[in-house]
């Protein structure tokens, strides 16, 4: 049995973080059901750094994560984790009141530009005129480099002495003596601390500690990639339907195109549905002179929301040693230097920084109880 003073179960972003931070102050192990870490979400997903996307605690997170994704500690990578990526958010006639919301969700906290006309087709040389006739730019928006920043954490974590398990899903917990006893694949361990990391399986892993479920629900994502049909990319942004119907952004060589549905579904290794593709195909083309002849690949991928839509970040208050981090949704991998950062702070009881003090009672779980 190896003895650990916290076992973070899921090894995706948000468990691959949160032992990262947490091997700084305590021993820690990680164990992932899966046999490559980050398989069901975190290595499908089309990461952006964006502070227009959400409000409210999100944003604030979000904020708070910036320094870490733009100024990443040293070893931590060899590659930037960021690389420009604007964000253009278009609009029809009837969607202009859509982009007026956008600008006072954003209320100041970062830069966002008008565009029309000829600004809109030199953007996007793609888009139909005739359809699209406004616009709003997030210049300084940012890709994230997903493989280099999981990685970037799981290789800090183990420095740090964290031991790392994949395929070894969690088949029983139990709690004697004040400490949790957990047997993940073939090993077994003990440990104070338990961090619920497990994504869509989050509730699945509660249950099997004796604690009461969140509700959290997982959704599917489809995605494709398709030809630009002779349109040179360089200087392309992501363009983003105003009421975000679909979304299509630049990729090496090629586009890569998507619904942004939120479809419920039961956690599992989930596959695309045809349907999805095609509407979203209408909808890209709809937009677009593009015709879409040919789909070169088409993958989906789960995003996990909490009943209110916030990040579950913080100790259960029904249970002694089991902490949440669940219910990431779309902004899991852009927030988790600080989703990770609050963690290990509340873990090892260390005081918290300002920003995210300011967001701790937001995102506990003690408002969904």
């Amino acid at each position: 049995m190896e003895r650990v003073d916290a076992i973070v179960v899921g090894a995706g972003i948000a468990g691959a973080s949160a032992a990262y931070a947490l091997a700084e102050h305590l021993s820690v192990a990680l164990v992932e059901r899966e046999a490559i870490a980050g398989y069901h979400t975190t290595g499908r997903s089309a990461a952006l750094y964006t502070e227009s996307y959400e409000k409210g605690p999100v944003q604030l997170l979000t904020l708070a994560s910036s320094g870490f994704l733009r100024r990443p500690p040293d070893g931590f990578t060899t590659e930037p984790l960021l690389s420009p990526l604007p964000v253009l958010y278009v609009a029809t006639e009837a969607q202009r009141a859509t982009l007026d919301r956008i600008v006072t969700d954003v209320a100041g906290r970062t830069e966002l530009r008008s565009v029309e006309g000829d600004e809109l087709a030199t953007l996007c040389p793609a888009l139909r005129r005739d359809r699209i006739v406004a616009g709003l730019l997030e210049p300084a928006a940012h890709e994230i480099d997903v493989h280099a920043l999981h990685q970037g954490f799981l290789r800090g974590a183990r420095r740090r002495g964290a031991t790392i398990w994949l395929d070894a899903p969690v088949v029983a917990i139990g709690r004697t003596s004040g400490r949790w006893h957990v047997r993940a694949g073939e090993r077994s361990f003990a440990a104070e601390v338990i961090v619920d990391a497990a994504g869509a399986w989050a509730d699945e892993v509660a249950a099997m500690a004796g604690v009461t479920p969140i509700g959290l629900t997982p959704m599917r994502r489809t995605a494709f990639t398709f030809d630009p049909e002779g349109h040179d990319l360089t200087g392309w942004p992501i363009v983003v339907d105003a009421d975000e119907r679909f979304y299509f952004k630049p990729e090496v060589g090629q586009l890569m195109g998507s619904l942004a549905e939120e479809t419920p579904i039961e956690p599992c290794d989930v596959r695309p549905e045809e349907i999805d593709v095609a509407l979203a195909i209408e909808r890209i083309t709809r937009a677009t002179d593009f015709e879409i002849r040919t789909v070169r690949r088409t993958w989906a991928g789960l995003r996990t929301f909490a009943p209110d839509r916030l990040p579950v970040v913080g100790a259960e208050p029904s249970v002694a040693g089991f902490f949440w981090l669940a219910g990431q949704g779309g902004y899991g991998i852009m927030t988790s230097p600080a989703m990770a950062q609050l963690t290990a702070a509340l873990v090892a009881d260390h005081e918290l920084p300002p920003e995210l003090a300011e967001v701790r009672a937001a995102v506990s779980p003690s408002r969904l109880r």
